[in-house]
């Protein structure tokens, strides 16, 4: 049995949720000033439970939260991320192309990917379709176009210890087998990419050139369809993959008009939620991911778009559920709240944070529910221990049946002790 089973199950007098959460802000061995949480109640936004809701706290991984959500309000995510791909030569008598093959990236974070959600391998389709063509051997060269997106693969705000590692790898507008070689990073896909397609074609009895031919006129050989956009936002969320994460905004950078830069991306989220008349006091927004430490987020903007997105029934599905998937499968398990909270963890060194909502049984968001914490010392699983002790105070039956609402600014101190 876990810590926090034992901790709910002795509670003799169940406290109400603002008295669950100031109690979890003085306890002992937290830094009291650098929390956040934030409860409301759905759809009126009615606060249950709250403390330092409007302090900038560094969100880590539950930056994904807004950056899906964005993109899901700019694209249809029932349809997949397309890459064309093209040929701009004839093919002589012989089977020979006189021109390139020309892949031109769009974004797709899942191309070649081993990764759920996997679709038909791009080096497969090229070959087969220049086999079915008739083609023996390319006199040109492959050329990877990467216009799509202009700036930096990699935010500049990103600890450069961070940049070797699989999570650190950048996002390009063609990436390529997660853009990673185990727990290493790839830093140019586009060339391992190349690499992979000449020894496919080879393997076919295709030969290809050692550079590119001046480019004639580019005719379609075909276009490679990644899995529904909604698939790989959800993989994003359950696995915390910072690759898509990343493609998600420079993509939704993109569907408003921008340069797909990274920096442009950033401003342009900033100002659709701002439109949406939400409280961005104390938000700074740098990447995607929230692996840079230079974000900032407050509860109060969080549970903002996560209650905006609340009605979004694919969106709210992106989260994991508690003691059963992802990064919350050991979270709350065999407690009354296993299955019935869907949140997003946010993990880095001194930081622990969740974001998501409290479910009812036909999985429908009750609640939304945002816990953040920044510069702790103690042991993390004592952290995330005394998380689900204030959960599970905060939603328990007593106080979901009778709605006992308390006042949120009530002093953490009488809880001390």
């Amino acid at each position: 049995m876990s810590l926090a089973v034992v901790m709910w199950a002795a509670m003799a007098y169940p406290l109400t949720p603002q008295e669950a959460v100031s109690r979890f802000a003085a306890t002992p061995r937290l830094p009291q000033g650098r929390m956040a949480v934030l409860v409301t109640e759905l759809p009126t936004g009615n606060v249950l439970a709250s403390y330092n809701a409007d302090q900038p706290l560094t969100p880590a991984s539950i930056m994904k939260c807004i950056s899906l959500a964005s993109l899901s309000e700019a694209m249809d995510v029932d349809q997949p991320i397309l890459t064309p791909v093209f040929v701009d030569g004839e093919i002589d008598s012989d089977g020979v192309l006189e021109g390139n093959i020309i892949v031109v990236g769009q974004g797709d974070p899942s191309v070649n990917s081993k990764i759920w959600p996997v679709s038909t391998e791009l080096t497969d389709e090229i070959t087969e379709a220049l086999r079915n063509a008739g083609v023996k051997a390319v006199k040109g060269g492959i050329i990877v176009d990467e216009s799509y997106f202009e700036g930096q693969a990699v935010p500049p705000t990103w600890a450069s210890a961070d940049l070797p590692h699989s999570y650190g790898t950048g996002s390009h507008a063609f990436n390529y087998a997660n853009n990673s070689v185990g727990k290493s990073a790839v830093k140019d896909p586009a060339a391992a990419f190349r690499s992979d397609l000449r020894r496919k074609l080879s393997a076919a009895g295709i030969s290809v050139g050692d550079a590119p031919l001046h480019r004639g006129e580019n005719q379609e050989l075909l276009l490679h369809a990644s899995p529904e956009l909604k698939e790989i936002m959800r993989s994003c969320m359950m696995r915390s993959d910072n690759l898509y994460a990343e493609t998600s905004l420079r993509l939704f950078g993109k569907a408003k008009g921008g340069d797909g830069s990274t920096e442009d991306a950033a401003r342009r989220e900033r100002e659709y939620w701002q439109d949406r008349h939400l409280n961005l006091d104390g938000v700074r927004i740098v990447d995607g991911s929230g692996l840079s430490r230079s974000n900032r987020m407050t509860a109060r903007f969080m549970e903002n778009v996560l209650r905006d997105k609340s009605g979004d029934v694919e969106y709210v599905s992106f989260f994991p559920l508690a003691g059963q998937e992802g990064t919350l499968k050991k979270f709350l398990v065999d407690t009354p709240l296993d299955s019935y909270l869907a949140m997003k963890t946010g993990s880095m060194n001194g930081i622990q944070c969740y974001a998501g909502y409290k479910l009812d049984d036909d999985f429908a968001p009750t609640h939304v529910v945002v816990v953040m914490v920044n510069d702790f010392k103690c042991d993390r699983a004592y952290l995330r221990a005394q998380i689900e002790k204030m959960l599970l105070e905060v939603f328990s039956d007593e106080n979901i049946t009778n709605k006992k609402f308390t006042n949120p600014q009530k002093n953490i101190k009488d809880y001390a002790n």
